[in-house]
Order: C-alpha cells, then structure tokens, then sequence
C-alpha cells in the first residue's frame, strides 16, 4: 500500500512538473513569436515613415511647382489633393478586399512561421 501512494505521489509531481514545463514552453514559444513579429513590423515601419516623409516634400514640391505653372499656387494643391482622390477611389472600391486578403494572409503567415 505505501509503495502504491509513493508511486502515486512520485506520478502526481512529474506530472505537476510536466504541466509547469509545458506551460513555461508555450510562453516561451509565444514569446518568440511576438518577438519575431514585432521585429518584422518596426523595421517597415521605419522605412515606410522615412519613404512618407520623402512623399510629403515631393507632393509639396509638385503642387507648388503645378501651381507656378499654372498661374496660382492652390491650383497646384488641388491637382494634386484630386490625383489622391483619384488613387484612393481605385484603392478603395477595386483593391480593397485584395490588400485587406494579403496583409491579413502575411500577418498569419509571419505569426505562425
């Protein structure tokens, strides 16, 4: 009988040993794969910040030169605020689902990699 509850005590503290193992490896797992994520993400989010600003000072430029060219300076700004309305109306209704499908599809993909 003693030998049957040591085995049993033994078998119960492996097992509570097993479970503590097991969940620090699944914390250690999730870790890793935020760590990768996020490492994934702010690189681009650098880059994408620079290449916005390179953006900005170029669309500035090229309304200001439209609207030398053009007689007056707020001609320039509306052509190029309507050539934006134009991408962001092809973005919108024709592309949407696309980007949407990918970015969430990279997303699982680089979390589950």
């Amino acid at each position: 009988m003693e030998d049957t509850t040591k085995s049993l005590e033994a078998l119960l503290e492996r097992a509570t040993e097993y479970g503590k193992t097991s969940f620090e490896l699944a914390k250690l797992q999730a870790l890793d794969k935020a760590s990768d994520a996020v490492s994934t993400i702010v690189p681009h989010s650098m880059a994408l910040s620079v290449f916005a600003c390179f953006l900005l000072f170029l669309n500035v430029g090229a309304a200001i030169w439209l609207g030398e060219l053009l007689g007056k300076i707020y001609f320039g700004f509306f052509i190029v605020a309507g050539f934006y309305l134009v991408v962001w109306l092809i973005v919108h209704f024709l592309m949407h689902s696309w980007l949407k499908r990918t970015l969430r599809n990279y997303i699982i993909d680089k979390v589950l990699d």
